[in-house]
């Protein structure tokens, strides 16, 4: 047992409670049986153990290889920050990631914004933990994530969300923007009451001081202000409290988000599958009745209609295979090689077969991206679609281009319906009756996107541009 707080070992440890010397040894003091207990549960997270009696938590550190240090109440107490220390005392790793490792796939991140106090810091982290959200960002004017408060306060929480700290929040929202996420500034006087916010969506929370909220300059990175309705005489609630809720917030509404989602999809696809199936009866009706007395080029006519409707068909059937595979998060990518020229080239011939079809025109690069061909198939049918329902004007135009490392294709036409505003509707399942164009093909092409670290986005002006951007490692020009 060691006695003396001079021992090298428990100096070293001592010394962590200054920030300068966490950040100089990328280590930190973790107090209490909880936060030693889920420190264990990541690998080689806890280096040393220090105790003061027996506890079934030593032999398990033991076993993992951590280090084992029995020391006396006198020393146990120069180690930790509380008056009535629990006896277990770890060292553990810094266990932070760095922004750019934050997907979409994390669903819901809490930024924090100079959020200075440490018991606050760390029950925001607790509350992302129980609402399953994927991060949480500390800004570089916040408190320090590893403070002894603040890894108290997290319970443990700060073992199992993924923490990135010293980002600029200007960074963190401009990294979480490129990958999908929409934006939220918690403000008192926000435009916009939480429950009535699409939270199915990526989404990302900023959240200010304690104090002093949010600068207006900081609330202007956001797509809306959000405030929480307050049915009492409170001005306004505790930073943790408010968090809480806005991350509550989101993780009910993707229960049910996925439920609804899902059955509206279901009701488009019945509604996609009908129409064309209609047409191939009465197509086969009239061809099996009338083939002798029909002329040549008519019977023609209708097995061209047969074909083209029996795609429609199978595209529709893979959407909707894709849609319910995204809602359950079992999507599955297999990206290859691809000539996206020939993949476009294969489309345009595709639509060919509907005479009244707009013309559509390559205009890309002849480029090899590194892509799941299906995904990709199913986004430019969907752009395409979408770009005749959507946009009246001339050729539809498709380009593609890698640029480092990412596959950029663009879906352009001329003359936007003057009734869309906003293109990101068109991305959102839409039941039948709700507006021409795919209600499909569009929540697809953005979730399978999203799920390769990329972006499905539609832009309005004059005219309609429809954006997909993801990830191809190692591409290749043809040659």
């Amino acid at each position: 047992m060691i006695t003396s707080p001079r021992n090298p070992r428990v100096e070293r440890a001592i010394r962590l409670k200054k920030r300068a010397i966490r950040e100089q040894d990328r280590r930190f003091l973790v107090e209490g049986a909880q936060a030693v207990g889920e420190a264990l549960g990541v690998p080689a997270a806890l280096e040393t153990l220090f105790y003061t009696d027996a506890h079934p938590l030593v032999e398990r550190a033991r076993e993992l290889g951590a280090a084992i240090v029995r020391v006396s109440e006198a020393v146990m107490g120069r180690l930790t920050s509380t008056v009535t220390p629990q006896g277990l005392v770890g060292v553990a790793r810094f266990v932070d990631v760095p922004i750019g490792s934050i997907t979409a796939d994390a669903g819901c991140v809490a930024v924090l914004h100079a959020v200075r106090d440490p018991g606050n810091a760390g029950a925001v982290l607790r509350s992302a933990d129980g609402a399953g959200a994927g991060a949480v960002a500390f800004s570089s004017a916040s408190v320090d994530v590893y403070n002894a408060k603040t890894v108290r306060a997290s319970a443990g929480s700060l073992f199992h969300v993924p923490v990135v700290r010293g980002v600029e929040t200007r960074e963190a929202a401009r990294h979480l923007r490129d990958r999908g996420f929409r934006i939220y500034a918690a403000t008192p006087d926000g435009d916009t009451l939480l429950h009535e916010l699409n939270l199915v969506v990526p989404s990302a929370f900023l959240f200010g001081n304690e104090a002093w909220g949010l600068p207006d300059d900081v609330a202007a990175l956001a797509d809306t202000t959000v405030r929480i309705p307050l049915g009492g005489r409170a001005e306004s609630l505790n930073l943790a409290a408010a968090a809480t809720l806005c991350l509550f917030e989101w993780a009910r509404q993707r229960r049910a988000g996925r439920r609804v989602a899902l059955e509206t999809i279901i009701a488009a696809a019945a509604h996609d599958i009908r129409s064309p199936l209609t047409a191939m009866k009465g197509f086969g009706y009239a061809l099996s009745t009338r083939w002798d007395t029909m002329p040549q080029e008519q019977r023609e006519l209708m097995l061209h209609g047969i074909v083209y409707d029996t795609d429609r068909m199978v595209l529709v059937v893979k959407q909707l295979v894709d849609a319910a595979r995204l809602v359950s998060g079992k999507l599955d990518l297999f990206p290859e090689r691809v000539h996206v020229g020939d993949a476009v080239r294969a489309l345009i011939g595709s639509f060919a077969r509907d005479p009244d079809h707009p013309e559509i025109v390559w205009a890309g690069e002849d480029v090899v991206a590194m892509v799941d061909p299906d995904r990709l198939n199913t986004a430019l049918a969907a752009f395409v679609e979408s770009a005749v329902w959507w946009a009246r004007e001339g050729p539809i135009r498709v380009s593609a281009a890698l640029r480092e490392g990412r596959l950029v294709v663009e879906v352009f036409r001329d003359g936007a319906d003057p009734v869309l505003v906003d293109g990101e509707a068109l991305f959102q399942p839409r039941p039948p009756g709700s507006g021409a164009g795919s209600k499909i093909g569009l929540f697809v092409a953005r979730g399978a996107a999203e799920a390769q670290g990329g972006t499905a986005t539609a832009v309005v002006g004059h005219g309609l541009t429809f954006r997909l951007d993801i990830p191809s490692p190692e591409p290749e020009h043809r040659g």
